[in-house]
């Protein structure tokens, strides 16, 4: 029977939450200052100010309301957990339209008995310019449990968390949720093997920075399919919201969707893996899903 402590149990929850790694507000070809954040706009799309607006614009191709993604998490052949990915609806805040996602992961009862895990993140993220107005995390590990919101102000380029405190933030500076959900929107095709690409999200009471490598493309099947994707690695350093125990890969739909069809994180023995079943309510066509006979 395979042994799986707590510590590597911790991995799996992150493993599940790995493409929410990348959602860490993204500025982009990475040699720009924080300080030059927001000047920066979308690369991969027309990206500008609505005249009737004082927000940015991102168009979108990737997502929308009805999406939901469901991963199941195991560690070798021991199936431990699932994670699910949804936009379930669209919420008014600020008086600007958001859609209301969730990523959650939980451990399956089966499982609980060596690691309970009910893990909840929420995000509010503005339908038009593809950035946060807020952002809550509830974490039940074990004996362990945080919750945390932050309420984000892009015109005053500030993050207010729920205890009150109010810290400086880019403009559109992302959280873990928002930014993965941004990043699909780029057009990763346009990034080659080696490439860097350049994020900073807010958690707890700064802005992090977070490297993506760009490490080729490849062609998978999970239970949901077989895909061509493009695979990123995000560089995770000490002290950001993440430390180093390990790489985690992430496999995404080489089109318009950018949906991902695995995340794989390395432990000591082995790895632990986050993989597609099931897809609802996708946007576009997945024209990178492989009919195989």
């Amino acid at each position: 029977m395979v042994d799986i402590n707590a510590a590597v149990m911790k991995r799996l929850v992150l493993s599940a939450l790995a493409v929410g790694v990348l959602s860490c507000g993204l500025y982009m070809s990475g040699q720009l200052p924080f300080a030059e954040a927001a000047k920066v706009t979308h690369a991969a799309t027309a990206s500008t100010v609505d005249n009737n607006s004082d927000f940015r614009h991102i168009d979108n191709n990737a997502f929308g309301v009805g999406e939901k993604l469901t991963f199941d998490i195991s560690y070798g052949f021991v199936h431990a957990g699932e994670a699910v990915m949804q936009i379930p609806d669209i919420k008014y805040v600020n008086g600007r339209k958001t859609f209301e996602t969730f990523i959650t992961a939980n451990s399956y009862a089966s499982f609980d008995w060596i690691f309970k895990v009910r893990d909840r993140y929420a995000t509010y993220l503005d339908v038009d310019g593809i950035f946060p107005w807020r952002f809550e995390q509830h974490v039940r590990e074990g004996s362990y449990s945080k919750d945390f919101d932050a309420f984000f102000d892009p015109q005053e380029k500030t993050a207010e968390t729920s205890d009150g405190k109010k810290y400086t933030a880019p403009a559109y500076v992302h959280d873990i949720v928002s930014a993965f959900y941004f990043v699909r929107t780029m057009d990763l095709q346009r990034y080659h093997k080696g490439d860097k690409i350049n994020l900073q999200n807010f958690y707890d009471d700064r802005t992090h920075p977070l490297t993506i490598l760009v490490l080729g493309h490849q062609q998978i099947t999970v239970d949901a399919g077989t895909f061509n994707c493009v695979v990123v690695e995000p560089l995770v350093v000490e002290g950001g919201l993440f430390k180093n125990e390990g790489s985690i890969r992430v496999w995404l739909t080489d089109d318009a969707n950018h949906l991902p069809v695995k995340m794989s994180s390395k432990v000591i023995v082995g790895s632990i893996d986050a993989m597609l079943t099931k897809y609802e309510g996708v946007k576009g066509l997945l024209t990178a899903k492989v009919n195989v006979d």
